[in-house]
């Protein structure tokens, strides 16, 4: 009964916006910069060696600064492209070109007297501009489809296509840069200063206890239905890039990280070793305590994905998502872990992070000693018992029924 429900109500309306081109454009764009982000972790890794001698090796922030400290500017322009892409608009290139013309103009550069010159405040070009370049991009792609309904020429013009295009992307673009115009030459006005206090409410409650525990049962609600989590990322992603961003600036001055709500947290940290729901526990229960054959043999097929943190094997394959009786133990991991590591790190306990890591392919709790050290270890040795007591009766009572039918079966 729950499930119907559940199936034709929750799981129609989830699919209507991850289907929606809005949408699909914003997460696609997000996912072509993680190669960007994971070689800024890889310099992460590399510069740990400095902790066994220092200046072992020379100083590679510069290529995060170019990866990792880029991802505003790069959102801009793949915004614009890719939800153009999806509506099938041949104006994507115009749009991205002109969306990154905007990012540039509301970012407030700085001009010297004669106009030669100009300066860039770096940090405007990474994550703690992403919320800036996702709304340039959001507004530049708005305008252009809604200047796409009307044409100088009529739809039988022997112009050629090239020139019609050409005319008719004047006014758009005009209209476009003139915002910049404005945002960069008002006195007193910091475009970038707005749009981020704007969203600095979403991210104030993104970054508190309450919110942490929130995303974390929201992100195992969604997987527990089949529904993966990037259908979160153009509101929970900028959050957690952020967050990451200012952890790592205030390292950079002394002061201790504040923001625990970072893929470096979630992903390589705490949450989700072997997936989302902490589904590692699972995975070996499956593997070395399961009676039934079926059970059996999903824990050989999965485990091996698991200690890669590669969920989908496990959520389609036992199955969880669907089955109230692995649903329900995800959904109590997805509240209580985040709970539990989120009390240690607001209490000192243990370290939040402060350096970029997102190689969560990584297994658990090598990525935990990476970005948390030897107290984020001890902290994953309780999270691991506590989802195993979670996990356990459930599993017990599923793998006893699929048992009992299995010998039905036999019999038969």
């Amino acid at each position: 009964m729950m499930n119907n429900i559940l199936n034709s109500q929750f799981i129609k309306k989830v699919n209507e916006v991850t289907s929606n081109s809005w949408i699909q454009g914003i997460q696609k764009s997000i996912t072509l910069i993680l190669s960007f982000i994971i070689i800024g972790s890889l310099i992460t890794v590399i510069s740990l060696i400095n902790n066994i001698k220092a200046n072992l090796i020379p100083d590679l922030g510069y290529m995060s600064t170019f990866t990792f400290g880029m991802v505003g500017l790069f959102v801009a322009f793949l915004i614009p492209y890719n939800i153009l892409q999806q509506k099938k608009n041949d104006k994507k290139m115009l749009a991205s070109f002109t969306s990154l013309a905007l990012y540039l103009m509301l970012i407030k550069p700085k001009f010297d007297g004669s106009g030669n010159h100009v300066t860039f405040e770096l940090s405007r070009f990474g994550s703690a501009g992403l919320f800036l370049s996702i709304t340039a991009g959001i507004v530049v792609t708005a305008i252009i489809l809604f200047t796409s309904r009307y044409s100088f020429f009529k739809k039988d013009t022997l112009m050629p296509e090239f020139i019609v295009n050409l005319f008719d992307s004047l006014i758009p673009i005009t209209f476009i840069i003139f915002i910049g115009w404005l945002g960069l030459t008002a006195k007193n006005i910091d475009p970038f200063k707005i749009v981020t206090s704007l969203f600095s409410p979403l991210s104030i409650i993104g970054q508190s206890y309450i919110g942490f525990i929130v995303i974390g049962f929201v992100y195992s609600l969604f997987y527990s239905f089949g529904i993966s989590t990037w259908t979160l990322s153009p509101i929970i992603l900028p959050i957690m890039l952020s967050g990451i961003a200012e952890n790592e600036r205030l390292a950079a001055h002394g002061l201790k990280a504040v923001n625990i709500t970072t893929q470096e947290v979630f992903y390589t940290g705490f949450i989700a070793a072997g997936g989302i729901g902490f589904t590692i526990t699972l995975a070996i229960m499956m593997l070395f305590l399961s009676k039934s054959q079926q059970l059996k043999a999903v824990g050989r097929a999965t485990f091996p994905a698991s200690i890669l943190n590669i969920n989908e094997p496990l959520v389609y394959g036992a199955p969880i998502a669907f089955n109230p009786l692995l649903m329900i133990p995800m959904w109590l991991n997805g509240i209580l872990i985040p709970a539990v590591a989120g009390a240690a790190m607001r209490l000192n306990i243990v370290p939040i992070p402060d350096k970029v890591f997102w190689i969560w392919y990584l297994p658990f709790p090598v990525s935990t000693y990476i970005t948390t050290g030897i107290k984020g270890v001890l902290l994953f040795v309780i999270l691991f018992i506590l989802s195993w007591t979670i996990y356990y009766s459930f599993f017990k009572y599923y793998d006893a029924q699929l048992l009992t039918n299995e010998l039905e079966n036999r019999k038969n």
